[in-house]
């Protein structure tokens, strides 16, 4: 039996971390028994989520994670794809964690609403001083973070403008397909509905969010795969369109 170590259901969704979803989804396309359990990152053998325990063997990561499931259980979740188009959708997991994930989460820790509602009710359970060291500790290292990566070194409306080109990106790739590499879905199509879903859910309000909405393609792309994997949580995905 494979445990999967998550975060559980959190903003409307039901999983609030988006690379959880991605291998959540990867084990179901896979078609795979699973066990869900949520976790905190310092369980993980890297310290994140997600990562997996397969009777006793540990993966972290989504990406190595679905390596494994192909390997191990002999599936192949771009069967059908050509060459060039395997290598267009990793460019596409790339741009929408790399970037596009960056930008998203500029608006979940750096607008004060967004956070107070968000990720400030992780140390709910902490007492005051704690609680408030804890917070300051984690903007200061997501802040470190984003600058590292490059993202932290803009404007929000600059953010907004570098998240909106990849999502607009993604919509011109998407057209009037069903799914990111055609009429049925892929590997891919886990990563880029998991993150579309962080953006567009009515829990949290921001710039990049409306973007997103003014994408009929993406919108509905992102009904299709809550419906298709999540049906019980489909209704939110709607409420944002």
């Amino acid at each position: 039996m494979i445990t999967l170590y998550c975060a559980g259901p959190a903003y409307g969704l039901p999983e609030g971390s988006p690379y959880v979803t991605k291998t959540e989804i990867h084990l179901k396309m896979a078609g795979l028994w699973y066990e869900k359990v949520p976790a905190h990152p310092e369980t993980s053998p890297k310290g994140q989520l997600p990562w997996i325990d397969d009777d006793g063997i540990k993966v972290a990561d989504s990406t190595f994670i679905r390596a494994y499931i192909e390997r191990s259980y002999g599936v192949d979740l771009d069967a059908g794809l050509t060459k060039a188009q395997r290598g267009q959708a990793w460019a596409i997991e790339r741009m929408v964690e790399n970037h596009l994930g960056w930008a998203s989460c500029h608006f979940r820790f750096f607008d004060d609403d967004n956070f107070a509602k968000g990720p400030a009710r992780w140390f709910d359970g902490m007492p005051g001083e704690a609680r408030a060291d804890a917070i300051d500790g984690l903007l200061d290292t997501v802040q470190t973070t984003l600058k590292s990566v490059g993202m932290g070194r803009h404007s929000p409306d600059e953010i907004v403008e570098l998240g909106a080109w990849s999502l607009n990106a993604l919509s011109e790739m998407l057209g009037n397909k069903s799914f990111m590499m055609g009429h049925r879905p892929t590997s891919v199509d886990a990563i880029v509905f998991a993150m579309l879903a962080q953006i567009l859910t009515p829990f949290f309000d921001s710039p990049l969010r409306r973007r997103a909405e003014a994408l009929p393609n993406l919108v509905a792309f992102a009904e299709r795969m809550m419906a298709g994997y999540y049906p019980d949580f489909a209704p939110e995905v709607r409420a944002a369109a």
